[in-house]
């Protein structure tokens, strides 16, 4: 008994490739979400429509330029 009538995949984490604990069908559509890969220990923001992933790339806190007060 299959729980997803429609096309379905696995996430797969785009730092080491494996899949993840989460899935998304055809009409997935996630932004900005917070991906926790459970093998590499790494979280990755990415972006789903239709079932294709882009990697959010986030500005670093060290690359931030400094505030003057």
């Amino acid at each position: 008994m299959a729980i997803f009538k429609e096309k379905s995949d696995w996430i797969i984490c785009p730092v080491c490739k494996n899949k993840t604990r989460t899935r998304m069908t055809i009409d997935t559509v996630i932004r900005n979400f917070p991906l926790f890969c459970p093998k590499c220990k790494r979280e990755t923001v990415i972006s789903v429509t239709r079932m294709n992933i882009s990697v959010i790339e986030e500005p670093d806190a060290s690359d931030a330029e400094p505030m003057n007060l």
